[in-house]
């Protein structure tokens, strides 16, 4: 469910409240088809929840607890980037300590 860029970014943008489809098109961005298609998983997975408003659609969070879910998936990929990141300047490191490695 949280495995695609523009799930992610609509489940940020609904912790601060519902928003319609033009609004969420509006902020990310994205071909209405992409985001339709994005919503639908939503959806299904029953993180977000649907309603008619006038002649649009407005989305919402199913409850609280997703935005805890996003926070704690937050904190991991933070914690996980981090890790990356001190991983990849030791290997630069490396690299300018050795700039001819064996090969």
């Amino acid at each position: 469910m949280l495995g695609h860029p523009v799930r992610i970014r609509v489940l940020e943008l609904l912790q601060d409240g519902p928003l319609t489809v033009r609004d969420l098109l509006d902020e990310i961005g994205v071909e209405p088809s992409n985001l339709s298609q994005q919503l639908a998983v939503l959806r299904r997975s029953g993180i977000v929840v649907s309603s008619r408003q006038g002649s649009g659609v407005c989305y919402a969070l199913a409850g609280a607890d997703v935005k805890d879910l996003l926070r704690a998936a937050r904190q991991i990929l933070t914690v996980m980037l981090a890790e990356r990141g001190e991983v990849l300047e030791q290997l630069r490191q490396a690299q300018r300590e050795d700039p001819h490695p064996v090969g």
